[in-house]
């Protein structure tokens, strides 16, 4: 394996915590993920984590219809802050040392976000988990995920999802899509693909922060995409070769 990346922003979806339940956290995938992250940790990396909150926000979405967006945006924040605290502890019973800063003031059960000392616990050795978003609404846990990554000066963007890449087309539809394995960004935006939200992806465009959209789910991916295997899923670059 080549040298790993330094300092690493690891972006995590809320649902991918629902396994093979319908809705809440589900036990064994928490634990999964707290394995994959520890075992890259003990590595050396830097690791920084945003998670979603769609495996709580979306049950409750369809009770929601018409509600207010600004209050459904701070509940969702909310669900992050929930989903956050899970893989903390998941992550410190495994003997992993976690810090969690919230973008909302939120004293009792985490730091609130300031940058310097974010980088601080890096350096120390802590994973640091960043939750409720940005701490505003109408923005998504993506673009809170570019904005903390530019903000610590992580080398990539690493996002987990269920799909092993980048696709001219959706795979779970499209049988015959074809995988990329390195586009360029200017390329994502010109086909439309579904990377990031705008505002995340710009946000990257505009800092040169590379992304890496791989499959979380598969055993062992973490660690090679870390060390930048190549054949392990899609790097969106940004400079011209």
């Amino acid at each position: 394996m080549t040298e790993p990346y330094k300092r690493i922003l690891l972006k995590l979806s809320g649902e991918a915590l629902l396994g093979e339940q319908g809705h809440g956290i589900d036990a064994s995938m928490l634990a999964y993920f707290a394995d994959e992250i520890k075992e890259v940790h003990e590595k050396g990396v830097q690791i920084s984590i945003v998670i979603g909150g769609g495996n709580i926000f979306r049950g409750v979405r369809g009770a929601t219809a018409g509600m207010d967006r600004v209050q459904g945006d701070y509940m969702g924040m909310l669900a992050t802050m929930i989903n956050s605290m899970a893989l903390q502890d998941a992550l410190e019973r495994k003997g992993v040392f976690t810090r969690l800063m919230s973008a909302i003031r939120m004293e009792a059960i985490a730091e609130p976000f300031i940058r310097r000392r974010a980088i601080r616990h890096l350096e120390k050795g802590r994973v640091i988990i960043f939750g409720a978003g940005t701490g505003n609404p109408y923005f998504t846990t993506d673009t809170a995920a570019s904005l903390r990554a530019i903000e610590i000066e992580a080398d990539v963007i690493l996002k987990g999802t269920r799909v092993d890449g980048i696709y001219d087309s959706d795979p779970e539809k499209n049988s015959n899509a074809v995988k990329f394995d390195e586009i360029h960004g200017d390329e994502v935006l010109n086909r439309r693909l579904s990377v990031m939200d705008l505002t995340a992806f710009t946000l990257c465009r505009d800092n040169k922060t590379p992304i890496i959209v791989f499959d979380m789910n598969q055993k062992g991916n973490l660690m090679k995409v870390v060390h930048k295997d190549s054949s392990i899923g899609t790097t969106v670059v940004w400079d011209k070769k």
